[in-house]
């Protein structure tokens, strides 16, 4: 009795972090899988910075959402699957729907453009989208934001040209999970992404604006990551195509 005593006082504490119309706001305004701030996440709520700061606060105790700094911002994501699964329990019950994240970044940053070092953007998230699927970077046990390159990764990296041991030699963090700003999912940072960043201007793949981050990605780059990725373009969006297997190195 005293577990199923503690089970329900859990569940309780979670259902009344829910309950609070601002907190439901916040957390299916992240059912997208996107990370915003929590002043993106009050504007949604219609309560103030302050307001949000104490209730993501609250959420962040029922390990309802998870945060991770970036630079000088703070972004927010939800806790899990299981946490989505039982939002998304609750909105059968609802019969209701959510509006989806929709960026207003220019599209030819949003399509393909440089963070610090590396690729960020539409490609940039494919290409971590792809990376994962294909079993190149698994996680890492240091960090839930680092990840490490695998044996089947590092063959396809080397077969791209990256000198894999000499980047892991690097002072730097191999490979790890940088939130996109437009995208608001993760792309790839670290050693790697710089690395790969290096091999598509190299190999022309994409050519770097001379006045602005954005990256234009040229019809050779777009057959050449087609054929090694399985990424295809329609208007400005990167799609993941999902055969077999990907790699003619």
């Amino acid at each position: 009795m005293d577990v199923e005593s503690r089970v329900d006082d859990e569940v309780s504490q979670i259902a009344a972090a829910i309950g609070e119309p601002a907190r439901a706001r916040m957390l299916y305004c992240l059912v997208d899988g996107r990370a915003r701030t929590s002043t993106e996440l009050s504007v949604v709520a219609d309560i103030s910075p302050a307001t949000a700061s104490a209730h993501l606060q609250r959420l962040r105790t029922q390990r309802l959402v998870t945060v991770f700094a970036q630079g000088r911002h703070r972004y927010y994501s939800l806790g899990g699957a299981n946490v989505a699964a039982a939002l998304e329990a609750l909105s059968v019950l609802t019969s209701g729907s959510r509006d989806v994240f929709v960026p207003n970044t220019p599209s030819r940053l949003r399509t393909a453009r440089t963070c610090y070092d590396h690729i960020a953007g539409a490609l940039g998230v494919s290409l971590h989208q792809r990376f994962r699927e294909l079993g190149w970077l698994s996680d890492s046990t240091v960090s839930n934001k680092a990840y490490q390159v695998t044996v089947r990764g590092t063959e396809a990296l080397e077969a791209l040209g990256i000198d894999v041991e000499a980047t892991r030699k690097q002072r730097r963090c191999l490979a790890y999970a940088c939130v996109d700003w437009s995208e608001r999912r993760p792309h790839i940072g670290g050693a790697v992404g710089a690395a790969l960043l290096n091999v598509a201007l190299k190999r022309k793949w994409v050519i770097q604006d001379l006045d602005s981050r954005a990256l234009t990605i040229t019809k050779y780059g777009r057959r050449e990551m087609l054929a090694r990725f399985g990424l295809q373009w329609l208007s400005h969006r990167v799609i993941p195509r999902r055969p077999e297997t990907f790699g003619n190195f």
